[in-house]
């Protein structure tokens, strides 16, 4: 079996995967993508512009979603509407392996980005709640930048490592990619080599992110409600609760397609390659709603 080496990785490249069989009516399935991504970066612009304007919004909770906002701008610029919307409109396929790699790093980047925001902001409501009288003292300016510049670190030292770790492994001849972006455990299933190494560190970084936020993010809302639920006026209970839901509903559209594509990957293995394709897309979507 061949492999891609330093001398010829600069000539390799990836081709990306669309819907398979339905070639002739990418443009038409290109409407509902174009139209969610036009959403989507209409939406986030708008939440960033009304939070920028409005001084009753410069908060530790609107901040925190300004942030994600940028990330869900980034996510879409950087990822997936340039290989998405070229795919489905000029069927540019081809990828080149620098640029994949790039893709990769900025969209586990921000994914990462955004499960660390959300575990932020379950902590800023359980401050707010939980403990009102001490929310002024423990959410300050300088403590919003240092949680704002951990998470910064958080994300980047969590995907480096990975990124050069993948990055140095050899390629096989093969080079098609299941989805239309590029996605770490597609590109692995590429590697003929070795990734025992790879697996476990992969392994550790799903129980430190994929795993351990959502654990917390849970904790930090079970206290949450049940401080809710002990408010003896009704009339003071359902607007934390709605804050409550609208937050939960939040984690759901990070996390459930996260865990779809990671479920798929590994316990779909032999599953037709047009199911891997659309669990990716159907994510994709669900994500940007």
């Amino acid at each position: 079996m061949s492999e891609v080496t330093n001398t010829t990785r600069a000539l390799f490249y990836f081709i990306l995967t669309g819907i398979s069989g339905s070639e002739a009516s990418h443009i038409w399935i290109s409407i509902p993508f174009c139209c969610l991504y036009t959403i989507s970066i209409v939406g986030n612009m708008t939440i960033l512009a009304v939070i920028h304007t409005e001084p009753s919004f410069h908060q530790p909770m609107y901040l925190f979603l300004s942030i994600l906002a940028l990330t869900d701008l980034g996510l879409t610029l950087t990822t997936l509407l340039p290989t998405v919307m070229q795919l489905l409109w000029f069927n540019i396929r081809k990828i080149s392996f620098e640029a994949c790699f790039a893709q990769f790093f900025f969209l586990h980047g921000f994914s990462f980005t955004e499960s660390s925001v959300l575990l932020a902001m379950s902590f800023d409501r359980y401050v707010a709640i939980c403990r009102p009288h001490d929310y002024a003292t423990i959410f300050t300016s300088k403590v919003i930048g240092r949680i704002g510049l951990a998470i910064i670190c958080r994300c980047v030292l969590a995907v480096l490592p990975s990124l050069f770790l993948l990055k140095g492994l050899p390629f096989c001849c093969s080079h098609l990619l299941s989805h239309s972006y590029c996605l770490h455990l597609d590109m692995i299933h590429l590697v003929c080599a070795d990734i025992q190494v790879k697996s476990w560190y992969g392994f550790a970084l799903v129980l430190l992110i994929i795993v351990m936020d959502p654990l917390l993010i849970v904790l930090s809302y079970t206290f949450i409600l049940k401080s809710i639920l002990g408010t003896v006026s009704w009339t003071e209970r359902f607007p934390a609760l709605n804050n409550y839901l609208s937050h939960i509903l939040a984690v759901l559209v990070l996390y459930v397609p996260m865990v779809g594509i990671s479920m798929t990957h590994r316990f779909a293995k032999h599953a037709s390659p047009l199911v891997h394709v659309i669990t990716a897309n159907i994510s994709t979507c669900w994500h940007l709603l």
